[in-house]
């Protein structure tokens, strides 16, 4: 597996080179980061059944797959971990009867290499008579109990304290309790997501990360705001986005790449009244639900995950408690062009590629084995402003082309 696992990380590094990419230097990265993606959730979903003719197969359909197909790979394999999380999380905290029927299904998909056609014996919640949803009936279990639950069937979970990066403004760390093979989800950015049309209503904008380090940015220009999840949760709950709790005022973590650039949108100010939706049942004791405490690694360190664009399907109801993201409104009849550093209103309709609804999100995947360690993250910050005195490039003309 070693050996195989050489084959895998050259390639990587012959791809990310490859002549073949396009010009633009910021879309020459994100297909660089495509790239890798496909390799390394490819490996994991080949799991212990891999062999040598499955690397050779993957690499040749890595140097010959149109991005989009690619995409669309990495798509599936990310979500079929996604769907494996969420039968362990209905068989810990869903009450024996109703948990009893996912056991079978589980087995068979961690059995299994390429699990498809999972069932899900969850019903659709009911509503009350002022279409509040009712929150399912779960076992009385802490995040704790849930997270060690998690650790004895997936092999790992997460934890949050002290970071062991070097320097004083590193604050508080994500760290891996377990062992977690190459392309595995690690983690998950949790909050509320804001696409370009919707900036404007980031708390403190257009300074949006004056007193937030807990801002992401994915490449479609969907910001992440992590703030009010916090730390989670022991209950399931009916979950706005609202409620904030205060962050940590000695960790100056800045994980928004690039945050000078949600101000430059052409458009005319948004209304002042909140038009986010009602929100959703989510389930806050989900203990991969951290990726927001992931730092930066320290010069001389490689990280060992890198971010994965995830787009959960929102038809799958049943799953949907896990994915610990609502989007701060509809973008129904709203569509946005990025020209360079700017985003203009597109009269384009949102579903002219799709008509089946999404909820972005953005996962940590591992880019090596880990066990037992902190989990570390190239923030990717833009080298063409002024960064922290903490931050050691990992790769420059990475963070040249991210931003370029």
């Amino acid at each position: 597996m070693a050996l195989l696992f050489r084959k895998f990380q050259e390639a990587v590094k012959v791809l990310a080179k490859s002549p073949t990419f396009s010009k633009d230097p910021r879309h020459l990265q994100f297909e660089a980061d495509i790239n890798r993606l496909f390799l390394f959730t490819s490996y994991q979903r080949l799991g212990k059944d891999l062999e040598e003719p499955d690397v050779e197969e993957i690499i040749d359909m890595a140097t010959k797959a149109s991005l989009p197909d690619q995409q669309q790979q990495v798509q599936e394999n990310t979500h079929a971990q996604i769907k494996t999380l969420s039968i362990l999380m209905d068989n810990i905290l869903l009450p024996d009867k109703k948990s009893e029927e996912h056991l079978r299904s589980t087995t068979q998909l961690n059995s299994a290499p390429r699990p498809t056609g999972l069932s899900f014996a969850v019903g659709h919640p009911t509503t009350t008579p002022t279409n509040q949803p009712v929150v399912p009936e779960t076992k009385p279990l802490k995040l704790a109990d849930v997270s060690q639950a998690l650790k004895d069937h997936l092999g790992y979970s997460l934890s949050v304290r002290p970071s062991e990066v070097p320097h004083k403004d590193a604050g508080q760390g994500l760290f891996l309790e377990g062992v977690a093979d190459v392309g595995s989800v690690i983690a998950i950015y949790p909050g509320v997501t804001y696409s370009p049309a919707y900036y404007r209503y980031i708390p403190g904008y257009p300074k949006v990360d004056a007193h937030n380090s807990y801002l992401i940015t994915r490449y479609d220009g969907t910001v992440i705001n992590a703030q009010p999840w916090g730390s989670g949760d022991d209950v399931r709950e009916f979950w706005d986005g609202v409620s904030c709790l205060q962050a940590a005022h000695s960790s100056e973590k800045i994980v928004l790449e690039g945050s000078d650039r949600l101000w430059k949108m052409l458009s005319k100010p948004l209304e002042s009244s909140r038009k986010a939706k009602n929100g959703e049942i989510l389930e806050r004791r989900n203990p991969l639900a951290f990726a927001h405490f992931a730092n930066h690694p320290p010069k001389g360190t490689v990280p060992n995950v890198m971010v994965c664009q995830y787009d959960f399907p929102l038809d799958e109801k049943d799953m949907r408690a896990y994915i610990p993201n609502i989007s701060f409104a509809s973008e129904e009849g709203v569509k946005m062009k990025r020209f360079g550093s700017f985003w203009f209103k597109s009269r384009s309709s949102v579903n002219s590629i799709s008509d089946s609804p999404v909820q972005k999100s953005l996962l940590l995947v591992a880019t090596r084995a880990i066990c037992d360690e902190e989990i570390l993250l190239n923030y990717r910050l833009s080298n063409s402003k002024r960064r922290p005195s903490w931050y050691a490039p990992v790769d420059e003309e990475e963070d040249r082309r991210r931003w370029g």
